[in-house]
């Protein structure tokens, strides 16, 4: 009863931010702008993620020709998932954008296997792995099948919550070299007295393997989050900014974790 007031509150917050990542006509960034952390489905069971995304402000020139310039395009992700066994989760995304001009156009799929270790009830600690293969338009990267393997570690307290996936992504096939590259994202989120949580995700390039460094070349960005349980809705929303040149400036972002058993 006494936080009847603070969920109102809370609701109405996310309604304008969700208003805000949604209402515009564009897309950016990474169809998935999230740091993997231990939730999994129970064996058999179905989720549904959507994924959004709307960078504000970023690079308006592509990068090659043909190539879909992040700067004001929305990206909607939906992701189906089922769970295998206690510990491994099959994920199938469809990746979808609206240019700047209000173009729709379905830019690829892609499917992911990710596993977290057995862990006991009360403990805090969790180390998992995600294995995700795709293929993707020209629009958005010149070699049109690629993979990655994201790490998962990540400590969790009544309050705190700590994550990061160190990332290598690399191409299957495709016409243009693609070395390995490397990052790591990141998450600290503290949860408050009226249950919602808050803080921040950073999403971290460092380069090719064989040559990481020179940060300001690669894309850095750090997002204030908030995380909430909205009537059996979970939702992530994020505002983030970009740190080098290399960073598109401003991006909107958007999660939300439909609860399939109450459709």
């Amino acid at each position: 009863m006494n936080h009847f007031p603070r969920n109102i509150c809370l609701s109405r917050l996310i309604g304008l931010l969700l208003l805000g990542v949604c209402a515009s006509h564009a897309f950016a960034a990474s169809e998935e702008i999230q740091v993997y952390m231990d939730e999994m489905n129970a064996p058999g069971a179905f989720g549904l993620d959507i994924h959004s995304n709307y960078v504000a402000r970023g690079n308006r020139t592509p990068d090659y020709p043909g190539a879909q310039a992040p700067g004001k395009v929305f990206r909607l992700t939906p992701e189906l998932s089922v769970g295998l066994t206690p510990t491994l989760d099959l994920g199938a995304y469809l990746l979808t954008s609206v240019g700047p001009g209000g173009m729709t156009s379905v830019d690829g799929e892609k499917l992911r296997l990710k596993f977290i270790a057995p862990k006991a009830a009360e403990q805090a600690y969790f180390w998992g792995a995600n294995l995700e293969v795709g293929r993707v338009a020209h629009r958005l990267d010149e070699n049109p099948w690629n993979a990655q393997l994201k790490g998962i570690i990540g400590y969790r307290t009544s309050r705190w919550t700590m994550a990061a996936n160190p990332n290598i992504d690399w191409k299957i096939s495709g016409p243009v070299a693609g070395p390995a590259m490397f990052g790591v994202d990141s998450k600290l989120a503290y949860k408050t007295d009226a249950g919602y949580e808050v803080g921040a995700e950073s999403y971290n390039g460092f380069g090719q393997i064989k040559h990481l460094g020179h940060l300001n070349q690669q894309s850095q960005t750090l997002f204030g989050v908030i995380d909430a349980d909205i009537h059996g809705w979970d939702v992530n929303l994020g505002v983030g900014r970009g740190l080098t040149p290399a960073s598109d400036r401003w991006v909107l972002k958007a999660i939300v974790s439909v609860p399939l058993k109450s459709l």
